[in-house]
């Protein structure tokens, strides 16, 4: 029997380490270089409004069509597409002139990065010994925090040495520079006599599989609902906490960029010690539910502190309870995103990784201009007290309605 060798897995779920860097990394350029770019360009605020919707927009979109593509045509191949675009979609900015030139490759940036986390959760699925997943999804998406910490010094470094167009070339070069070697080291296997004999079942012709199908399943559903009444809250911790801690709790800029970076940090390691503990769980348990409930549990509990964040003063303690808040998420994604893989196996996983990231993202922009509003005629308050409470809700969701997490047969006929 065919067998992917030790290494050979390993230096996938590196390179899929990389990816996730990458994605992060490069829709962070702009935040920085904006900065410079308004110099020459005279963007406005609003205008700058318009160029980020364009990146959500195909964001969301992209992340259900991105997932359909992958499960259709495997993640060696949708992984290197979509790197690939995206990074030429990055070198493009380095030719804007107009805010219409980056609001168009913003959009293609964000075709281009929808299918990056279907992907990693495909390829972990094809490459990854069923035993190891939850560890394995941690590192791939842990790849998101490195980047958000990475980010901000090395694109400040580089825009002040070579400017922003410049700025804009190296970093997308980097996106070649992976591809080549993703495409050299990943060998494509026959999923057939790869894993466990759980996951060796029978799969009907991609042609034979209704998208509906998955629209119809009470699994599913649940999926795409959690990731809906839970992504607004970390799009609110990425979007509003620097505007938080300096009009709030009167920190200056410098300040607030000298210490951004714990949280994300405290994110990445969430997400490998919840892939960690996970799969130590399913070891001695042989318990997949088991496995991956229980660090969801400890994940939802952890974030019950940030309820108080809205009547604290000390910043000292709002920046622990924030990082406590990131530490959480990093525990839940792991093993929200292993629970997909675990249920629907390897024919549509990224799909309905992709069509809950949809979920997510629709309601982050949805809801982005509430918030506005909440914090504009309220205070932040109502917003922590969400954020705190949420998690414990989208646990109850999920036991309730997914009693036990075990890989399930679609019905493809309907």
């Amino acid at each position: 029997m065919k067998r992917t060798s030790r290494n050979s897995y390993i230096i996938i779920v590196g390179l899929l380490l990389v990816a996730t860097s990458l994605s992060f990394l490069d829709r962070q350029v702009l935040s920085v270089s904006i900065i410079k770019i308004r110099d020459e360009l005279i963007i406005s605020d609003i205008e700058y409004g318009f160029i980020n919707s364009g990146f959500l927009v195909s964001y969301a979109i992209m992340f259900t069509l991105g997932g359909v593509l992958i499960d259709r045509f495997g993640s060696r191949l949708g992984l290197a597409f979509s790197v690939g675009f995206w990074s030429f979609a990055t070198l493009l900015h380095s030719l804007a002139n107009s805010v219409f030139h980056f609001g168009f490759f913003r959009f293609l940036l964000g075709a281009g990065e929808g299918g990056c986390f279907p992907g990693a959760v495909k390829a972990v699925i094809e490459k990854v010994p069923k035993s190891k997943h939850a560890v394995a999804n941690g590192i791939a998406i842990g790849g998101a925090a490195l980047g958000a910490v990475i980010a901000p010094p090395l694109c400040a470094w580089l825009l002040v040495s070579v400017g922003w167009r410049t700025l804009f070339l190296i970093t997308g070069s980097f996106g070649f520079l992976w591809l080549a070697a993703w495409l050299f080291f990943y060998r494509k296997t026959d999923n057939s006599e790869t894993g466990s004999e759980e996951t060796r079942v029978y799969i009907p012709p991609m042609e034979k599989i209704k998208f509906i199908s998955l629209l119809k399943n009470r699994k599913a559903l649940v999926f795409i609902v959690i990731r809906f009444i839970l992504d607004p809250i970390f799009y609110f911790y990425m979007f509003w906490i620097p505007k938080y801690l300096n009009e709030i709790q009167s920190m200056s800029l410098e300040v607030i960029g000298s210490i951004l970076w714990i949280p994300f940090l405290a994110l990445g390691v969430g997400n490998f010690l919840g892939g960690w503990f996970s799969d130590l769980i399913l070891k001695k348990t042989s318990d997949t539910g088991s496995a991956r409930k229980i660090v969801m549990g400890v994940a939802a509990a952890l974030t019950v502190p940030v309820v108080t964040i809205g009547f604290l003063h000390s910043s000292v303690i709002i920046i622990i309870l924030m990082t406590l808040a990131f530490f959480a998420h990093g525990l839940w994604i792991t093993n929200y995103i292993t629970s997909i893989g675990d249920i629907f196996g390897n024919r549509v996983t990224s799909t309905v990784v992709g069509l809950s990231g949809s979920a997510g993202a629709i309601s982050a922009l949805v809801l982005n201009p509430f918030i506005g509003f909440v914090v504009t005629n309220f205070s932040y308050s109502p917003l922590w007290w969400y954020a705190g409470l949420m998690y414990p809700v989208a646990f109850i969701i999920l036991i309730y309605f997914i009693p036990k997490i075990k890989l399930m047969t679609l019905d493809y006929s309907t």
